[in-house]
């Protein structure tokens, strides 16, 4: 029935029965499939799209050139009047491609809806037709955790910060194409091609519960999912405690500290550089972040569903707004104990050791997006927060030294899935460039793969059914070409995904 019945060598071949299938691994390696800690596929769905046109730095437009180029060629064959929307621009890679704000985006499209989605998810700019169709005025109130930004007229600039301003903004656009379950089988089964069998959904949305039951019930999901609904002002969801089974199931609400580095809106205690590239952002001398919510909403939140029984994960990069949210879950804990209550931080980029110890006191486990320091890493420290805390950024090694079960995550679509990358980069610390950043801060080879794998399932509260090879669990399970401890950091994100398995059938053969 899908699961793991023993494990062993010869002493357990009189366990196979007369339908047993015998697979030779003929050298290859068996390992638990990998597990996505933090994933937005219902997000990524949006790729598979012929309205999003991917112009990532990580995938197809490396350069400021290729940005430009796939634009043109983008507006020029799309239909007159239908609208557009480019994902994954990132001034401080894409270097050189000026901000798309309102005033050029309308000159590119007058008469179509036109958004550049940038490629952290936090910021987005909207031509007028955009803005128009979506609703939003000058006179329109910014939602809680959101703004749509104004100049000093008030007029709108374009600009539109952080989840519930930029979904007003996006849905209106993607709507009728996610109205079937078809793009998003398309991204399950590029996940069973990565060798995933279990990932998140970090900011669920209600609308999608029925295309994403759809899947399900057609047989059509080739990944386990454990979905965290976004957290509202008003402290309300639509899914009861109990629901779901073993393939789906909504474990957890998701609220948000601050923003995203690139965009300039994490709450740190130190200010960015000032450089080329902050002046390029549009931040000012020694410019600081700020969060998103003060301490008292994030309690409000947080207040409203842990006492329902409801799984917490929060998003938090800077290291004062890390102070904050682990203050947020003391008072909760204090008020409303709980034995197994797995409360989680996302990204945690500048957090310090002496917060992930208190983290780990507090029975908070952390998700780490250790891929920042391969595509970023020198941005990080170069032209962001220089070294002292640019070159820490990520501290894995301070993670787990508390004792604390962290995972890794590539918060796709930022970055494509790569659980063999993040593993090296955890290892290794080492940027595209080949520059080291912290290498007191390296895990081992065992933490990277437990964090990829059961701890990362631990995380999602499946650990008692996947994550390790282990009899009664299901079998999840990836075929890797090579034995990821018999090659370097620098080969481990080139080792191949031959198969991967769910519950013992095959979701994806090379």
């Amino acid at each position: 029935d899908g699961r793991v019945t023993a494990v062993g060598g010869a002493e357990i071949l009189d366990l196979r029965g007369p339908r047993t299938e015998v697979v030779d691994l003929d050298g290859r390696c068996l390992m638990p499939g990998f597990v996505e800690a933090h994933a937005h596929p219902t997000q990524d769905q949006m790729l598979y799209s012929d309205t999003v046109i991917d112009i990532r730095p990580v995938t197809t437009c490396r350069t400021a050139e290729d940005v430009h180029t796939t634009v043109e060629r983008a507006l020029a064959a799309a239909p007159s009047g239908e609208p557009v929307l480019f994902y994954g621009l990132d001034l401080l890679l894409q270097r050189g491609f000026p901000e798309p704000n309102r005033a050029r985006l309308d000159e590119l499209g007058p008469d179509r809806a036109i958004v550049v989605w940038q490629n952290s998810g936090h910021l987005a700019w909207a031509n007028s037709a955009a803005l128009t169709g979506a609703g939003v005025r000058s006179d329109t109130p910014d939602p809680v955790g959101g703004s749509f930004e104004r100049d000093e007229h008030g007029l709108l600039t374009g600009r539109v910060y952080e989840a519930p301003a930029v979904s007003a903004v996006v849905a209106p656009i993607l709507g009728a194409e996610l109205g079937t379950p078809d793009l998003l089988a398309r991204r399950h089964a590029d996940l069973a091609a990565r060798g995933i069998t279990l990932c998140s959904d970090m900011a669920f949305s209600d609308q999608l519960r029925p295309v994403t039951a759809a899947l399900y019930q057609q047989g059509r999901a080739k990944v386990r999912m454990r979905v965290y609904e976004m957290s509202t002002a008003d402290g309300l969801t639509y899914c009861p405690l109990d629901n779901g089974d073993d393939m789906f199931r909504q474990i957890g609400i998701k609220l948000w500290v601050d923003g995203s580095p690139w965009v300039g809106n994490i709450d740190t205690s130190f200010p960015y550089l000032n450089t080329a590239a902050t002046a390029a952002l549009g931040l000012g001398h020694d410019h600081r972040g700020q969060a998103n919510y003060t301490a008292d909403e994030l309690h409000s939140i947080v207040r409203a569903y842990f006492p329902l029984g409801w799984q917490m994960a929060c998003h938090v990069h800077g290291d004062r707004g890390a102070d904050t949210i682990l203050d947020v879950y003391e008072r909760v804990l204090t008020t409303f104990p709980r034995p197994d209550h797995r409360l989680r931080l996302e990204h945690c980029g500048a957090m310090t050791p002496e917060q992930f110890r208190r983290a780990a006191e507090l029975g908070v486990t952390c998700s780490l997006f250790v891929d920042h320091l391969y595509y970023w890493g020198d941005v990080l420290v170069d032209d962001l927060f220089g070294p002292e805390h640019g070159a820490h950024w990520m501290r894995a090694k301070s993670a787990v030294d508390t004792g604390m079960r962290i995972s890794f995550h590539n918060d796709s679509p930022v970055t494509e899935e790569e659980p063999l990358r993040n593993m090296a980069v955890a290892m290794s610390r080492t940027s595209r460039t080949g520059r080291v950043l912290a290498p007191e801060e390296c895990v081992t080879i065992d933490q990277a793969i437990r964090a990829q794998t059961v701890d990362a399932a631990y995380q999602l509260f499946a650990d008692h059914l996947t994550g390790s090879i282990t009899p009664g669990k299901y079998a999840d399970l990836v075929v890797l070409e090579q034995d990821p401890c018999a090659v370097s950091p620098g080969e481990l994100p080139d080792v191949g995904v031959c198969a991967t398995y769910l519950g013992g059938v095959p979701t994806f053969t090379a």
